[in-house]
């Protein structure tokens, strides 16, 4: 297994990071375990939740699940980098009007405490805002995650979903607390969404900001399965499909050529990318993460990746250069 930095810290993780949405949802508990137990065997040490993952109604469940197996002893939790998201409602009458969407002081104090509970752990290495809060201030937000850090519950703050200009100026706040702030950016990135090249990712490296994507193989576009007319596809997938399908058909082609599936492919391009930590992969079944693993042999060539980016053009020159004379 690879492992790199986590942004501009001494903390080493894993090069995929292991994405557990579909645990509860897609993936029964029996079958998390496995491929839980696999990614450590494997090295994968990089553990991605949310307190809302779950599904409608149970939010928390995949928190949940995870905690149960932390339960079962091992060393499984020491030996997990745990990285979860505060932000979105949780479905808790007891939050009353605070179950809004947003990052009260009250609300990460109270989501904070009700995700240890759900993981059976003392501490979250990572803790992440799942979207920027347009209401209170950066001394309210840090002031929260200041405590949890000085408390030993938390060892670092991630965002998701962040603007280029939303980590400059939660660094620039954080700056003026001397506190470290912000470690990591999880942000959708893939060949068919290259926009974050534009800003997100030069102010991400300019910062020390680790880069996560989530939906590196754009929601299946970019998996082996893209082009088949097997399976039920939603018509708004359909679509999708019939957008790209140019794009799809010279991919597939190019990964013919490979000898190599098209999500393994996929996510080469995202690790080639030095601005990036790790993809985040979402595996339902243990074949699904053992299939993944792949990747961390495969090397692309430069011709390669020209060939990539002719197939999935990039949005231009990074700002400010973009406006050069």
């Amino acid at each position: 297994m690879e492992y790199t930095y986590l942004g501009r810290t001494g903390l080493k993780v894993s090069r995929l990071c292991l994405g557990t949405m579909n645990f509860g949802p897609e993936t029964e508990e029996k079958e998390a375990y496995r491929i839980m137990d696999a990614a450590l065997d494997a090295g994968v040490n990089f553990f991605d939740t949310a307190n809302v993952y779950g599904g409608q109604g149970t939010r928390g469940r995949t928190e949940e699940i995870i905690g149960r197996w932390f339960a079962q002893g091992g060393g499984r939790r020491e030996k997990v980098v745990l990285a979860t998201k505060v932000y979105n409602g949780m479905e808790d009458k007891l939050d009353g009007p605070n179950d809004e969407r947003g990052l009260s002081g009250y609300k990460i104090r109270r989501h904070l405490e009700a995700s240890l509970r759900r993981l059976q752990t003392d501490h979250i290495e990572m803790y992440q805002m799942h979207h920027i809060e347009r209401h209170a201030t950066w001394d309210e937000v840090w002031g929260a995650f200041e405590v949890a850090v000085n408390q030993g519950k938390v060892g670092y703050i991630g965002a998701s979903n962040f603007a280029g200009w939303h980590l400059a100026v939660a660094q620039a706040a954080a700056k003026e607390r001397h506190f470290l702030g912000l470690v990591s950016e999880q942000h959708k990135y893939n060949l068919l969404c290259r926009e974050p090249e534009l800003e997100v990712l030069p102010a991400a490296q300019s910062f020390g900001i680790g880069v996560i994507p989530w939906s590196p193989l754009a929601g299946g576009l970019l998996g082996r399965n893209a082009l088949s007319k097997t399976g039920a596809r939603s018509a708004r997938a359909q679509g999708e499909v019939e957008k790209h399908r140019s794009q799809l058909e010279a991919f597939a082609k190019l990964c013919q050529e490979l000898d190599e599936h098209q999500d393994t492919v996929a996510l080469a391009w995202l690790l080639a990318n030095p601005a990036i930590t790790a993809p985040i992969i979402g595996p339902r079944t243990l074949g699904q993460f053992e299939d993944t693993l792949r990747v961390l042999e495969v090397k692309l060539s430069d011709d390669v990746l020209q060939t990539l980016h002719e197939i999935f053009p990039g949005p231009g020159k990074p700002a400010p250069e973009a406006y050069a004379w």
